[in-house]
């Protein structure tokens, strides 16, 4: 499963290259690591030789002249890997191979908070797993929430959680390498190494739900920061003069983009509970209240979107969360809300949009342990 572990820190760079950008032939791998081809053989023989790293089949299936453009790429299948978010009522776990790719899940009822009974249902849910995917190498957790060190709850409100050194709990019942983040970065780590921001060196991700979340990727690193899952969105004034909400200021990305938060409008207006997935059909259909609240919240997030674009200048904002269905009902709002706050030969925002359930949030955590695993560390 591991055999090829510990990497020496070029291998593991090696590594790295193929894993995020591979299949890559020995000449674009030494190119891109400036490398002499001597020292990269010296490097990749013991990967080759052990399995981590093989020989792709040339582009075509055609066959190529010489060892140096033969292609090198991960086997995937050389380990699986276990990713876990865990939201106020429920456990999502899926299994995952060394490059991300989903290949089982299980989900389990959460029923108490209590941090031992937490790791314990984690545990067993991995366990089963486990069970169906032997050559399990580590696990990833994400949870809403400040995270120290990959390894200790810090503070979740949702689960009320303090200082809860969730990695260890888990470790102890497991055996395996456990580290644990922030949902929101787990997202951001996975998107930057195998989705959307892979290849960049400026990447923004910006998350709407249950609440706001939003990473920044520099250099191709996730830029971390104290404010993390603080409740920052609460105080992102978008409209000074908009709804106020009991969980964010007035006019703020919580208050007008949240699904708690436009729900909670609906409510306040009519005095009728309604469902976001039934505000968005009502928006599109044309009903008065709702076709108001969708459209100040498309507003807000053009004008959030052209924010992010106008001061962290990305190459590409990807937008997730299970909120997104917005862009479905008002996208043309949302793009020409962005237009009107960009210079007007400003280059079009890269907007990418992806409708995330909380699987997608869990296979962040597990690219958070495939990280560790190569990476030799917790945390980049």
């Amino acid at each position: 499963m591991t055999s090829w572990l510990p990497l020496s820190p070029a291998e593991r760079s090696v590594a790295i290259e193929v894993l995020v950008h591979g299949p890559l032939s020995r000449t674009e791998l030494a190119r891109r690591l400036h490398l002499s081809q001597g020292s990269l053989t010296r490097l990749t023989k013991p990967l080759t030789e052990s399995g981590l790293l093989v020989e792709a089949p040339a582009a075509g299936g055609a066959a190529r002249q010489g060892r140096p453009s033969q292609p090198l790429d991960v086997r995937a299948e050389a380990s699986s890997f276990l990713g876990f978010k865990i939201t106020a009522d429920t456990v999502y776990g899926v299994v995952t191979t060394l490059r991300s790719e989903v290949t089982d899940r299980l989900d389990r009822p959460l029923a108490t908070h209590d941090p031992g009974a937490v790791a314990d249902l984690v545990a067993e849910t991995a366990a089963e797993l486990a069970a169906r995917h032997p050559g399990v190498a580590g696990i990833g957790v994400g949870v809403g929430g400040r995270v120290r060190e990959r390894a200790v709850v810090a503070e979740s409100a949702f689960l009320g959680w303090r200082d809860v050194p969730f990695a260890a709990l888990l470790q102890e019942r497991t055996g395996l390498p456990v580290v644990v983040e922030n949902d929101v970065a787990a997202l951001v780590e996975a998107e930057t190494w195998f989705g959307a921001g892979r290849g960049l060196d400026r990447f923004a991700v910006l998350t709407i739900g249950a609440g706001i979340g939003y990473g920044l990727v520099l250099g191709g690193t996730r830029v971390p920061f104290d404010e993390e899952d603080r409740g920052f969105g609460r105080y992102w004034i978008l409209d000074p003069s908009g709804p106020l909400t009991p969980d964010g200021a007035r006019g703020s990305a919580v208050s007008l983009l949240t699904v708690p938060g436009i729900e909670y409008q609906i409510r306040a207006a009519t005095g009728a509970d309604a469902r976001y997935e039934d505000i968005l059909a009502g928006a599109g259909a044309g009903e008065p209240m709702a076709s108001r609240v969708i459209g100040e919240a498309a507003r807000a997030l053009g004008t959030l979107v052209a924010q992010i674009a106008n001061f962290a200048m990305p190459q590409k904002i990807l937008l997730a969360g299970e909120g997104v269905g917005l862009m479905d009902v008002a996208g043309n709002t949302v793009r020409e809300t962005v237009r009107a706050h960009r210079h007007p030969l400003a280059a079009p925002v890269d907007l990418e949009t992806r409708v995330s359930d909380f699987h997608d949030w869990a296979r962040g955590a597990a690219v958070l342990a495939i990280q560790v695993l190569v990476l030799g560390r917790a945390g980049k």
